[in-house]
């Protein structure tokens, strides 16, 4: 296995293994700790368990289980395997996995013990031929099979465009997109952002978020595995054990969330954080008074960065002081081998090249941009441009220094807590509800979550709608982070001359439903 010959992320990550594979890879918060050498073997075995299935190349293995270590080794063997991994968020539900595997066609799909009475029928009519289970406790028959398999395993020849994962992102249709993402996707991200950060020999990272994701699957662990460093593992985030474990780190990567609730902690001090290096926040929104508020608490300055699910990171403030200050309220700058360009979006000159501080639809282009979306042709040359780029539906601009600011979402996302919230998706249920005429979803700022749903519905001539049974009836169909915080029934909507919806005024109006105090 040569990573410079094997394009397989995997052969890139098990290279920087440190040459002592009986130290310490990952240390668990109940106290367990599992060597580079628990790693290897362990993702050997489960490789070994995926090839024994003699599926076709390109296959899919849909996962959606808690978080562990050894759901981290499932991740691993699949791309060690050569095999596609499709995460799939432990809130979805019968509705929402169903599209998925549906659409996805995966040969494998591994769940919790808890829900596979659920999930396995679905599989099947799926077409899927085989099931298993993985429990965050070790256990579960996905490992009582790979334990009776080798632990020696010849990592797959991968080309730079195979594929190596697929994500799940909604769309503003309400129709979930599988973005298809290569080996030298996530290799090429995992390589600039180990510089680009400055990782060094001895860096321990606190690792606290879910592994469904671009950020705790691909951002966090690919960062710690590609400099060969320690993790210490939460499989749920506990502001008052993070905080407890500062000391014994030096790296930590969190959504706004994570930070809003440690600042509420008070073992959060300089001294706590005395021997951290860097902490970093993505997915969502940063609200300059959690920034400010950090840096007085703890005297560390949080980088922010910008990513998505299509393109695994695209930005980042400077690490490095030499290449600028970290700004709140800015994603900082392209990354190296990222071409970022804001375009104008009016009609009369659209695609024409922004100036400096000139709002307009944000595109990119580089090693890191996804090659489609999974059997959606047409699609996906809707979101790319002639010449390359890819449309990310964020707009933003450019001041004088290179600095880049997120100012909207085109397509009116929703980043609650880390998560992508498509309002249509969720005003698409609630129009099917008895007695609904018609309905609108707006994210409104929220101190913990970044941002948070609010429903506006309007009830049908004659019919009576509850609110609380709205968000009930939700509540029952759809993940918790896609459910509307508060929802109001109105008499009617504000809408334009053409007749559209006003979100805009919507928004405006709720925007202090969720203030502090």
């Amino acid at each position: 296995m040569n990573p410079k010959t094997n394009a397989n992320l995997f052969a890139a990550l098990r290279a920087a293994f440190p040459e002592d594979l009986d130290a310490i890879a990952v240390e668990t918060d109940d106290g367990l700790h599992y060597s580079w050498r628990d790693l290897e073997r362990g993702s050997a075995m489960i490789a070994n368990l995926l090839d024994a299935l003699d599926m076709e190349p390109g296959a899919r293995v849909a996962v959606q289980v808690e978080k562990s270590v050894e759901a981290m080794l499932l991740y691993l063997a699949t791309l060690r395997a050569g095999y596609v991994f499709l995460p799939l968020n432990t809130a979805y539900r019968s509705l929402e996995v169903e599209y998925f595997i549906g659409n996805a066609e995966p040969a494998v799909v591994v769940c919790s013990s808890a829900n596979a009475a659920w999930v396995a029928p679905i599989a099947v009519a799926a077409g899927t031929q085989h099931v298993f289970t993985l429990d965050d406790d070790r256990t579960g028959t996905l490992l009582d099979v790979a334990a009776q398999c080798s632990d020696q395993h010849a990592v797959a020849a991968m080309g730079d465009d195979d594929l190596a994962a697929i994500l799940y992102t909604s769309g503003t249709t309400g129709r979930s997109k599988g973005a298809m993402l290569t080996h030298r996707n996530l290799r090429s991200n995992a390589e600039v952002l180990k510089d680009y950060w400055g990782w060094e020999e001895g860096d321990v990272l606190i690792h606290a978020l879910p592994i469904f994701h671009v950020h705790g699957l691909f951002v966090a662990i690919h960062g710690a595995l590609i400099n060969g460093s320690k993790m210490i593992w939460l499989n749920r985030f506990d502001p008052k054990r993070v905080v407890a474990r500062l000391p014994d780190a030096t790296v930590f990567m969190g959504v706004p969330t994570l930070y809003v609730r440690m600042l509420a902690e008070p073992g959060l001090t300089r001294q706590a954080c005395a021997r951290m290096r860097l902490f970093i926040a993505g997915s969502a929104p940063l609200l300059i008074e959690t920034f400010n508020e950090w840096r007085e608490r703890t005297g560390h300055t949080i980088l922010e960065r910008y990513g998505m699910s299509e393109t695994a990171m695209l930005t980042s403030n400077p690490y490095n002081p030499v290449q600028g200050e970290r700004r709140g309220g800015t994603v900082g700058f392209a990354l190296p081998g990222v071409n970022l360009r804001v375009v104008s979006s009016a009609e009369a000159d659209a695609g024409r090249i922004c100036g400096t501080d000139e709002i307009g639809d944000i595109q990119v282009d580089g090693p890191n941009v996804f090659v489609g979306y999974w059997r959606m042709p047409e699609k996906t040359r809707e979101e790319f441009t002639a010449d390359g780029f890819f449309k990310t539906g964020d707009v933003g601009r450019i001041d004088g220094l290179g600095y880049i600011t997120i100012v909207g979402r085109s397509k009116d996302l929703i980043i609650s807590g880390g998560y992508n919230v498509y309002p249509a998706e969720i005003e698409g249920f609630i129009n099917e509800l008895p007695g609904v005429a018609e309905s609108a979803v707006v994210g409104v700022p929220h101190a913990d979550f970044g941002e948070v749903g609010v429903a506006i519905v309007i009830a049908k001539a004659g019919a009576a709608v509850d609110a609380d049974a709205v968000l009930a009836s939700l509540k029952s169909s759809l993940a918790n982070f896609k459910v509307p915080k508060q929802c109001f029934v109105v008499p009617e909507l504000p809408r334009n001359a053409m007749g559209k919806v006003q979100k805009a005024l919507l928004r405006q109006q709720h925007q202090t439903l969720f203030a502090r105090g």
